[in-house]
């Protein structure tokens, strides 16, 4: 393997570690760990626990962001390593 192409790789590795720990912090701890904690607030003007929306809903949104956060930093990296498909 290249010094490129093993630069790029453990750039990739790293983003996808990096957005799995989020991932992995947002669900499994605000939506197990620490609902009792989060469950003392609500949701401005409705009366859901955070804790309980986190459980429910938050971590999915995040999922979905963190997809997003995905595609825009590795068309970032593939631009700076050479290896982009735009023309």
């Amino acid at each position: 393997m290249t010094d490129a192409a093993e630069a790029y790789w453990k750039a990739n590795v790293r983003l996808v570690l990096l957005l799995l720990g989020v991932w992995f912090a947002v669900s499994y701890g605000a939506g197990i760990l620490l609902v009792d904690v989060l469950d003392r607030f609500t949701l401005p003007g409705t009366d859901v626990p955070l804790g309980f929306w986190f459980a429910q809903q938050g971590s999915i949104y995040v999922f979905v962001v963190l997809i997003f956060v995905y595609v825009a930093r590795m068309n970032r990296m593939d631009r700076a390593h050479g290896v982009d498909e735009g023309p």
